[in-house]
């Protein structure tokens, strides 16, 4: 049997050959099959650390990362989770410690094998009133690090555990596997409640 060589009639011939209806159909059906692990992810976080805890917020919420900037303490208001205002984007927004707020130990060590920098975590609602820009009324986190921005599967979130002696931080409402990177402390992050979260930190300045 002849090889087909490039530029041969036979060539022509083979690729000019007309198909039939079932070959185009399944090549169709295989071109519109998504690809491996495309739309296992439908949302996002962003992740970030406070003390030994992983946490992480919807990333609508989070409307950007500041460097740390001094928090002035406001009158009568000290010892509680509402630490002050401080600078952040240009604005003075009230400062809350979302480790008083949670009760998380915000003196734990830092993770092994981490160069961390502190910043201020800046939440802010967006208003569809007004065209998805954000709302009015924002707060500046202090944090002891930021990961950055990761994607998940709503479906495979899990659910908040129990660590020995502690139920799980208030206002988290479930568990991001393998949201933390790095090999020294590579885990999970408790995914934070957006609702819950903006209408607790809402309350603080009443």
């Amino acid at each position: 049997m002849n090889a087909l060589k490039p530029g041969s009639g036979a060539v022509r011939d083979s690729l000019s050959r007309p198909v039939d209806a079932d070959y185009g159909e399944d090549w169709a059906r295989e071109l519109a099959r998504p690809a491996a692990g495309a739309g296992a992810t439908d949302a996002a976080a962003m992740v970030f650390r406070i003390g030994a805890e992983w946490l992480a917020v919807p990333l609508a919420l989070a409307a950007s990362v500041a460097p740390v900037a001094p928090v002035h303490r406001l009158p009568h208001r000290g010892g509680g989770p509402l630490l002050g205002v401080a600078a952040a984007g240009g604005r003075l927004l009230p400062a809350v410690s979302l480790a008083r707020l949670l009760d998380i130990d915000a003196g734990a060590a830092v993770p092994a094998g981490r160069h961390a920098f502190a910043r201020h975590l800046v939440l802010a609602e967006s208003d569809p009133q007004r065209g998805g820009q954000r709302g009015a009324t924002a707060f500046a986190l202090p944090v002891d690090e930021v990961q950055g921005v990761v994607r998940y599967a709503s479906a495979g979130l899990l659910p908040p555990a129990a660590t020995v002696g502690r139920a799980p931080p208030p206002l988290v409402t479930g568990v991001l596997a393998d949201a933390v990177r790095g090999a020294a402390d590579a885990g999970a992050a408790g995914l934070l409640d957006a609702h819950l979260l903006m209408t607790a930190l809402k309350g603080l300045l009443r």
